[in-house]
Parts: C-alpha cells; structure tokens; sequence
C-alpha cells in the first residue's frame, strides 16, 4: 500500500476493509467478500476476529486469503504476528498492546506489511513510521460499535500527518459514507471500514462502490 497522491488525476484515498468480529458462516462470508471486491477498488483486507482461537483464525485466513488474492487485496492479519507469518499472510496490524514492531518485523520478516495503531497521538505515530511501520492507523474518528474506543482525534491530525510525513496513514473508527468523503478530504490515504460495508442495507458490493465513489469525490 504505497502512499497516495492528492493531485487531482489520481484517487485521494483508498477503502481497506476490516471483517466483522465474528463470522458465523465462513464459506457465505467469503461469497460476499468476492462480490465486494469486484465491485471496486479495495487495497486491503484486515481480518480481525475477537475472540476467536487459533484454529478459527487459521481457518478464516485459508478460506478468505484466496478470494482477496484473485482481486490483488492485500490480507492482513490483526494483532498476531506469529499466526500471521505462520499462515502466509501478507502482513499484520499492531495495536499498542501487541507485540512490538520490532519484534512483529523480526517474526514477519522485511517484505511483510506492518501497520501500527497509533489512536490520536502523533508521537506514537512518528516513533513507529521511524521504526519502519509501513503505514500507521488513528482511530476512531467517530462512535463506532466495532469495538470499545476512547480516543478521538480530530480530522486535522490527518492533515497534518499528510503534509509532514511520507508514511501512509489509515483512518478509522465509524467511518460511513456520510463521512467517508471528508476524512478522505483531510488527507487519509486509506479509510479503515467494517459496519459501514457488511451492514449496509444494499449489500456489500454496493457499498464498495459508493464508498469508491466518496473517495474519489464523485457523489
């Protein structure tokens, strides 16, 4: 994922998708998956399931890896570096808890993508972007009933990131369509989704096709 231009010919910002925390039916889900990523432009996949144990996590990244390869998604495994080189993943995203990224680079080796959830703080996110983090994640922007939040930053933290920094930034955090379009704006290179595309009354494949729309600021 490599860092997006503003100029007016190219997209602002790209949809990197996150799976629900829980999928009940793999092999439908992975149907919709492949819809979805044919409808539009997708730069990832994040698969993120909680709580699941290993053997649900492996199964997940075998059925869902191959789908988001016929499309050139990148698959990216949640806060596990271990199962994530141990299940061929093309990289992982850390949060502050997880392991550390150097640690992470060690296991996943120096081709492996590696994102960094750095919340509202820019320190946190320079520190990683020095250490090699290959992008780095604020979030939530808005309420989101994904997952528990506290922090909460502002779109200007975008901004300033956009300008100062080459590293590619992911936002996050109950981004829907209504909003997709001015946290592109801000100067997200990629625009972190979950609910706004797996619950969206069209279905998903359609919501991948207004949020590219959004993102090229066409609606």
């Amino acid at each position: 994922m490599a860092k997006t231009s503003l100029v007016p010919d190219r997209p602002p910002c790209r949809l990197y998708l996150i799976t629900p925390p829980a999928i009940s039916h793999l092999d439908a889900f992975a149907a919709t998956l492949d819809q979805a990523l044919a409808a539009g432009d997708v730069a990832a996949l994040q698969i993120r399931l909680k709580p699941a144990d290993d053997d649900t996590i492996r199964r997940a990244v075998d059925v869902l890896a191959p789908v988001c390869r016929r499309h050139d998604v990148a698959v990216i495994l949640n806060d596990r570096p271990d199962l994530a080189r141990a299940a061929g993943c093309d990289g992982v995203h850390i949060g502050q808890g997880d392991a550390p990224l150097a640690e992470a680079r060690r296991i996943m080796g120096p081709d492996a993508m590696i994102g960094v959830t750095c919340h509202d703080d820019r320190d946190l996110a320079w520190d990683a972007a020095e250490n090699g983090a290959d992008y780095v994640a604020f979030g939530a922007f808005y309420p989101t009933s994904t997952k528990a939040t506290v922090h909460r930053p502002s779109l200007d933290l975008l901004t300033v990131w956009q300008e100062t920094v080459e590293t590619p930034c992911v936002a996050i955090g109950g981004i829907t369509l209504e909003t997709a379009e001015q946290v592109a704006r801000a100067g997200a290179d990629f625009v972190a989704v979950s609910g706004g595309i797996w619950s969206y009354d069209g279905g998903a494949a359609e919501a991948v096709k207004l949020f590219n729309r959004k993102l090229n600021f066409q609606l």
